[in-house]
């Protein structure tokens, strides 16, 4: 039985405390604030990519705390990812959705997971003409990095609305506790930055969560056998980092508790086993996705396997 497992004893703080990561928050927390104070003085074809970039790695560096790192604490782990630097995502929630994602038995069904890019054939059926156009816009990969963050930010928000209208406690917890470090953001923007919020929007927020969704494009694919929805992006030594080799999916999705920085190690030691388990779902790097679906759908936007619904 491993120690972990037992737990006889705390386990020493130094064993557990992950110092990669932690020097990752420092880096992206003080470059955003040292960005958004320069960005008056720089150009915008400057600030652009690098606020783009600073968005979407502080998006992967909470995606690395939601499972477990870098600490053996869970409230210092949240404290780290909490400062929403994209404003519209509460960490909490994102924890919780992100989570129900990896507990679903039925991974990309619309239905059962939370983070699907599919539509079940009942919501497909009641879109219109346009609804439809714009589905299989989305499912190309031009078509995510330019309508996919506004169609990502507004399906969710109208998600959490009719929570928070329903009484749901724990929503309603998060979003309060969400509007504070929101406050904390726009401080910093406004008296601080004299950044305007549009500019910020316009160089930091949508850039950033088009970047980020480059990595959720194409890491999951309706298949019939549950092994074979989980792809492998190779090749990606720049994208590779900012998406804390994430492009790697399946080694994440078989160990989520394994940190950011063993994850090529894991792959390399394990890579023919690992390609004959997902069905030789391989790209050769972000290059032959965007070669493979820049203009053409990933897939169907409709989820053939989603459970029907029932009237009553």
């Amino acid at each position: 039985m491993s120690t972990r497992a037992a737990a006889p004893h705390p386990v020493p703080v130094g064993d557990r405390i992950e110092w990669p990561t932690l020097l990752l928050a420092l880096a992206i927390h003080g470059g955003w604030g040292w960005l958004c104070f320069e960005a008056a003085r720089l150009p915008f074809w400057l600030v652009l990519p690098a606020g783009a970039w600073l968005i979407a790695w502080h998006m992967s560096l909470q995606h690395e705390l939601i499972h477990g790192h870098p600490t053996p604490w869970r409230r210092v782990n949240r404290l780290l990812g909490s400062l929403p630097l994209s404003l519209w995502l509460p960490f909490s929630r994102y924890e919780d959705t992100h989570l129900g994602h990896h507990r679903g038995a039925r991974l990309t069904d619309p239905v059962d997971d939370p983070e699907s890019h599919y539509v079940s054939p009942g919501d497909y059926a009641r879109t219109g003409r346009l609804g439809r156009l714009a589905l299989r816009i989305n499912s190309t990969l031009l078509g995510r990095l330019t309508l996919g963050p506004a169609r990502g930010m507004a399906l969710f928000l109208a998600a959490e609305a009719r929570r928070i209208r329903a009484g749901d406690p724990a929503v309603r917890r998060a979003w309060a506790w969400h509007a504070v470090g929101v406050a904390l953001v726009l401080l910093w923007l406004g008296p601080v930055c004299h950044l305007p919020l549009w500019r910020y929007g316009l160089l930091f927020i949508y850039p950033g969560y088009a970047l980020a969704l480059v990595r959720s494009f194409a890491e999951h694919r309706q298949a019939d056998e549950a092994d074979h929805r989980t792809a492998i992006v190779e090749r990606a030594p720049v994208l590779g980092l900012l998406f804390l080799h994430n492009n790697l999916h399946l080694v994440h999705h078989l160990r989520p508790g394994l940190p950011w920085y063993r994850i090529p190690a894991a792959y390399r030691a394990e890579r023919e086993a690992l390609i004959r388990r997902n069905g030789g779902l391989v790209y050769r790097g972000y290059g032959d996705v965007a070669r493979r679906f820049l203009f053409r759908p990933h897939d169907e936007p409709v989820h053939r396997g989603a459970v029907p619904e029932t009237g009553g």
